[in-house]
């Protein structure tokens, strides 16, 4: 619950407006309860951090669980990655400009989570090769490889209220993906 008042507050205000007190107030716990948990603003702009990534991560693997064909698991998935990222930053309004300052604290968390997510990828991958609708490749370098393109999109994903053109062709983009693993059948 404190994860998510910092969260909220850290959204509407940004990072450097909210205190400890501020957090403590709106979660209506006293300040002694709120540093039990947490030593200072820092380690909760941490766990609101972690938190979100979790929210990210869990929608891919939901997608990964489902009984569907490799490809579209794959297809799926990649959608799934932009959509939660996307709605992980806009959900955080003010908090989005602290996300970008921070890059390098929230790509240093986000470490652990894409191991995670490029173990799913090859998971599909595999099964993709397995069932003969992938061609025969190294599916260690292809899994990163899906990973680091999809992760090189999240960005024009995220700004697209600019350009509306990137959500049009999101789906060409995805089958662009495809075109260099997926067999043609005649």
């Amino acid at each position: 619950m404190l994860i998510e008042v910092a969260r909220q507050l850290f959204a509407e205000r940004g990072k450097k407006d909210v205190t400890m007190n501020d957090i403590a107030e709106a979660s209506k716990k006293g300040r002694r309860t709120l540093y039990t948990y947490f030593n200072n603003k820092e380690e909760i702009y941490k766990a609101v951090i972690d938190k979100e990534l979790d929210h990210i991560l869990d929608s891919m693997k939901n997608v990964s669980s489902q009984k569907t064909e490799p490809d579209e698991k794959l297809r799926n998935h990649i959608l799934a990655h932009l959509d939660a990222v996307r709605y992980a930053v806009n959900r955080n309004g003010s908090l989005r400009a602290d996300f970008f300052r921070d890059i390098f604290e929230v790509d240093r968390k986000r470490r652990k989570i894409d191991v995670q997510e490029i173990a799913l990828i090859r998971q599909i991958v595999s099964e993709g090769i397995e069932k003969n609708i992938f061609k025969r490749m190294d599916v260690d370098l292809s899994a990163i490889i899906i990973f680091y393109a999809i992760k090189g999109l999240e960005v024009p994903y995220i700004r697209q209220n600019i350009n509306s053109e990137f959500e049009k062709n999101k789906n060409s983009i995805v089958e662009f993906v495809f075109m260099g693993i997926k067999k043609k059948h005649s």
